[in-house]
């Protein structure tokens, strides 16, 4: 247990007397308020913040965040108040235990919003001052080490929670002391079995491990100091954790892990090129496993982590590995962005620091922007789970990215303008598809054009949270101003029908009593759930002239159901589908799947939430469920050169060169095929479906009566869906051309 003689000792190496008075003063304050106060091992309270300071002294960070580590909990768990820690402590501090201040007092609806919270509240406040976040990290660990005492269950929600999330953020701080130390004991109680299975298999070959691992550091010690090179070489066993992961990753025993101990050597010279001298030397004694050499010095790590890793089969046929780091290089790995925390008035002095700052806190902030808590914690995480690829910029600049990221996920990383507006992407001076996945080394341009905006594909290629945040906010953006403008030209339409006009509406401040009843602010709101179809321009029009007789359905109820049913039916029109709706303009216009309108063919629009206007056939069987309300006038505008797809089912005897007989009874036409699929079993009759490109309902009634003069068809008909008639078909021989 440590002391409170232990922290000053410790701390009067590198701060001042009146530092060192002021940590002390906290002590003395901390032990009063938590007086009587006991953790659930029975201990006094006062050894939890004495533990977290000892942490931060090891980090060798500034009085204020050591005086802070004393006080984190007061104001949360005692009767003190942050008036009190700001009198007798300073703003600094006050600040920084405000901002460790937990929400426990407030209620939430549930732990994932209890925890989303939670977590919003520490990166607000770390956006302020990053000391919070290595503050709650220290408070982190000294939780997990005490964890026995807590019941099973809020074990593992508090193992898990350290593993997603605090371990991930000590890695993206470079503070790898903590990460391991994390991972490890929330493999314990998350995977206890798996735990002391690996102790046991560890401690039981420890001797010749110790043995065989002093062999291989003197070896190597000997060799480079004979090339007049200085430094320490270790040889530490692995993280439980990393042996956990790496067993199940590549579903292996343990007896096929043979790189257990991992040896670093650290040279005394800052010089970056002898690490490539030590590299030479171990590569010239120990043959190099080829695919296991990572350079994170020409190219290093998000946080900044720099260091050579080399595998090679060392004696006994052994893969060792080794890593390959200058002191200074060392003390980054091990402490991270505390290893060179200097604090003058609230900044940072290092450059390279406050850019390891800005990257954790822009990684961080976008999360906020989610509402819901679960899609928050999942961004969060997502966010947090790096498995980086380095590429280039033109000009040579390194970037790194989640494996897995685009050229979308690289244009968002430019600027939000440059990813909005991409089109296209060169990597390595070829021109690639958006949905290519980096690789290691590549090059990458992004090509932009003015007006070009991102679409909901998108979201299946984008990885980062910044791209995936950035293009459902354009989305959003985007579907709110047209159901605004969908939903003002549906009520203008509605309120013609009752001689009235909207404009002078809005001037004569009629929509207040409307927007207050719905908990609306501004009429565009209204308009916007119009729109959408949340809410009838019928109601809204007889709200506004006052019309008592008026009585609604309840619309939410009957036509959810429908609604969610036909949502995943429709593909959007052409840009110049030709469709005219009566008295709206400048509308968003989708075809229905289930009917495949036609030119000729009798048409209504309805009325979608957030997709526009949907066209079906007058005679479309989803037509008659949907609410009348819903369903608008529509009419064909077209100019002759657009065309439809549409699908027609040919029932015919099967022969030989059946197929080219069809085709080109479709081509003389002139008709165009983009889908041709036969169905034959031997002795039966063939079943031929095809995907045209149809002008309007008399050219497919032509192409329909051409093939019935064939003496091998026995009869064509229009289908609405080719693709599921072909699903459902069973055959032997199938034959799927697709153009």
């Amino acid at each position: 247990m440590i002391r409170i003689t232990d922290i000053l000792e410790r701390s009067q190496t590198y701060l001042s007397e009146k530092d060192l008075e002021m940590i002390e003063k906290a002590y003395i304050f901390s032990a009063s308020v938590h007086q009587g106060q006991l953790r659930l091992s029975g201990e006094p309270y006062l050894i939890h913040p004495l533990e977290v300071t000892g942490m931060l002294v090891e980090m060798r960070l500034d009085a204020a965040t050591l005086i802070t580590g004393m006080l984190h909990d007061t104001v949360e768990d005692t009767l003190a108040t942050l008036d009190q820690i700001e009198d007798a402590f300073g703003k600094d501090v006050a600040f920084l235990v405000e901002g460790l201040t937990k929400i426990s007092k407030i209620t939430f609806g549930d732990q994932m919003e209890r925890q989303a919270e939670n977590f919003r509240k520490m990166i607000l406040a770390m956006s302020s001052d990053i000391r919070i976040l290595l503050i709650k990290l220290a408070d982190r660990l000294h939780n997990m080490r005490t964890l026995d005492f807590h019941p099973p269950d809020k074990q593992k929600f508090i193992a898990q929670e350290t593993l997603e999330v605090y371990a991930p953020l000590a890695a993206r701080l470079g503070i790898n002391q903590i990460k391991d130390e994390l991972q490890d004991l929330s493999l314990k109680y998350l995977h206890p079995d798996g735990y002391y299975e690996l102790m046991e298999r560890i401690d039981k070959n420890k001797e010749d491990r110790d043995q065989y691992t002093e062999g291989i550091r003197d070896i190597i010690q000997r060799q480079i100091e004979s090339f007049g090179l200085k430094g320490a070489v270790r040889g530490r066993a692995k993280h439980f954790y990393s042996i956990f992961k790496k067993m199940h990753e590549q579903r292996i025993n343990f007896d096929e892990v043979y790189d257990l101990t991992a040896f670093r050597v650290i040279l005394d010279s800052d010089e970056e090129r002898k690490c490539y001298e030590v590299l030479s030397i171990i590569h010239a004694l120990w043959k190099p496993v080829p695919g296991r050499f990572k350079d994170f010095i020409a190219m290093p790590k998000a946080n900044n982590y720099r260091s050579l890793h080399t595998t090679v089969i060392g004696p006994y046929g052994e893969r060792v590995e080794i890593q390959i780091r200058t002191k200074e290089m060392n003390a980054w790995a091990e402490k991270g962005i505390a290893a060179h925390w200097r604090y003058k008035e609230g900044k940072v002095s290092s450059g390279e620091d406050e850019d390891q700052i800005d990257k954790l806190r822009e990684l961080l902030e976008m999360q906020t922007e989610y509402k819901d808590a679960r899609e928050f914690m999942k961004s969060l995480k997502l966010a947090l789970y790096p498995d980086e690829v380095y590429v280039f910029t033109p000009r040579g600049d390194v970037k790194s990215f989640p494996k897995g990221a685009t050229p979308i996920d690289f244009a968002y990383s430019i600027h939000t303008d440059v990813g909005n507006q991409c089109i296209g992407a060169k990597v390595n001076r070829s021109i690639v598809p958006l949905k290519y996945k980096l690789q290691n080394g590549d090059t990458v341009e992004v090509m932009t054009q003015s007006g070009h905006y991102p679409g909901k594909d998108w979201l299946k290629y984008a990885v980062t949270s910044k791209a995936v945040s950035k293009i459902k906010q354009w989305i959003k953006t985007e579907e709110r101003e047209e159901s605004i403008l969908l939903g003002r030209n549906i009520l203008e339409k509605e309120l013609k029908k009752h001689h009235s006009n909207f404009s002078k509406l809005i001037k004569a401040n009629e929509f207040s009593a409307i927007l207050e009843e719905q908990s609306l602010n501004t009429v565009n709101d209204l308009l916007a759930l119009i729109g959408y179809g949340k809410i009838s321009a019928k109601h809204v029009t007889h709200q506004l002239l006052h019309d008592e007789n008026f009585q609604e359905k309840d619309e939410e109820e009957t036509n959810d159901g429908i609604l969610e049913k036909i949502r995943e039916k429709f593909r959007k029109a052409p840009a110049d589908a030709g469709i005219s709706v009566t008295g709206i303009d400048n509308v968003m216009v989708r075809f229905a799947k289930c009917c495949s309108p036609l030119p000729g063919d009798d048409i209504v629009g309805c009325v979608t939430r957030g997709r526009g206007i949907t066209i079906h056939g007058s005679d479309c069987p989803m037509v008659r469920e949907m609410d009348p309300e819903r369903i608008i006038d529509a009419q064909w505008n077209v100019d002759g050169k657009q065309t439809f797809s549409v699908g027609i089912m040919v029932t015919c005897r099967d022969k030989k060169g059946l197929s080219s007989e069809l085709s080109n009874a479709i081509y003389s036409m002139g008709v165009n095929m983009t889908y041709v699929n036969i169905n034959t079993n031997p002795g039966d009759n063939a079943i031929c479906t095809f995907q045209l490109d149809i002008k309007d309902l008399k050219q497919l009634n032509m192409v329909i009566s051409e093939l019935k003069k064939l003496k091998s068809v026995l009869f064509v008909e229009r289908i609405k869906d080719p693709l599921r008639s072909t699903e459902k078909s069973k055959s032997r021989k199938n034959i799927d051309i697709r153009h």
